[in-house]
């Protein structure tokens, strides 16, 4: 346990901004990935992959330099995260599996259930960070 007043775990140099990216991108591709699976049929793992980055890097971005930096209010901040998460994902999602915006949407609201689901799984297992 930490005590008041000092330094967190990692510090928070560039070495846990990257592992967080990392681990970030890594969720997203994985939900991503079923998601896909589950709703257009067999696909390579590598597109998942490619559209991952850009919800992980908007989501993060915002949360540390929106709602931290008081740019975003903390009252509507989750809810601004969480849209703009959702839309840079869903035009990834449109770009990268060269899909409609018929079809990307349902493939989002998939995706974020998937993500939703097993984030809270997650978080039931290994508890608060």
């Amino acid at each position: 346990m930490l005590q008041a007043g000092t330094p967190s775990l990692t510090g928070g140099g560039v070495l846990a901004v990257v592992v967080t990216l990392l681990l970030t991108w890594l969720f997203y591709a994985i939900t991503l990935h079923l998601a896909a699976t589950f709703f257009i049929g067999e696909t390579p793992s590598q597109l998942a992959a490619k559209a991952a980055i850009v919800p992980t890097v908007v989501s993060l971005l915002l949360q540390r330099w929106g709602v931290e930096s008081g740019l975003v209010s903390p009252s509507l901040g989750v809810l601004v995260v969480v849209a703009a998460t959702l839309l840079a994902d869903g035009i990834a999602i449109s770009s990268v599996y060269r899909l409609s915006t018929r079809s990307t949407a349902p493939l989002v609201a998939l995706h974020f259930a998937f993500a939703t689901v097993l984030g809270i799984t997650l978080f039931n297992i290994f508890g608060p960070v």
